[in-house]
């Protein structure tokens, strides 16, 4: 499955720049653990990302955030978004699904769940939520969660609507 580096190399340029402007907008905090990574990862201090132009920096910032060796703030730069400005469909799923959550997080996920279960929950998001940010979340999940639900697997290889990749 998607690490979150590649996740932010597969989704539409559009969502990468979207999530960016969010967390700089929303989370300062996240924005400058990501800025510092950044700059970690091209032997550069903060300053000099802060101090570049914003479509400059961000543009170096979701280049940088696609390489292996930065996954783990991608990681948490997809969480950070996924939980500030999505907890309505983290809340969705995980209700849909049955799991007791807080406001879409949750302390200890069951090892499975049920096909029947699992497949009206992905129609649910698909139908109240656009399919990217569908797809982004779900690959999320199964990637950063010890779960590791075999079903949910299967089915995001299986379903075209939560495929990433295919933006002009």
């Amino acid at each position: 499955m998607l690490k979150s580096h590649e996740l932010l190399g597969f989704m539409s340029p559009a969502l990468a720049n979207d999530i960016l402007s969010f967390i700089f907008e929303s989370d300062k905090p996240a924005y400058r653990a990501t800025v510092a990574a950044v700059a970690e990862a091209k032997h550069v201090r903060p300053v000099f990302l802060e101090r570049q132009p914003r479509d400059q920096r961000h543009a170096t910032m979701l280049t940088a955030l696609t390489k292996p060796n930065l996954d783990p703030a991608a990681g948490a730069f997809i969480r950070a978004w996924l939980v500030k400005k999505h907890a309505a469909m983290l809340v969705d799923f995980l209700n849909a699904l049955e799991i007791k959550n807080e406001n879409g997080v949750v302390e200890d996920l069951p090892t499975s769940v049920d096909d029947t279960k699992l497949k009206a929950a992905v129609e649910i998001l698909l139908g109240k939520y656009p399919h990217e940010t569908v797809a982004v979340y779900l690959n999320a999940f199964n990637d950063m969660n010890t779960a590791g639900w075999a079903n949910l697997k299967a089915l995001l290889k299986s379903d075209a609507r939560l495929q990433l990749g295919n933006h002009a």
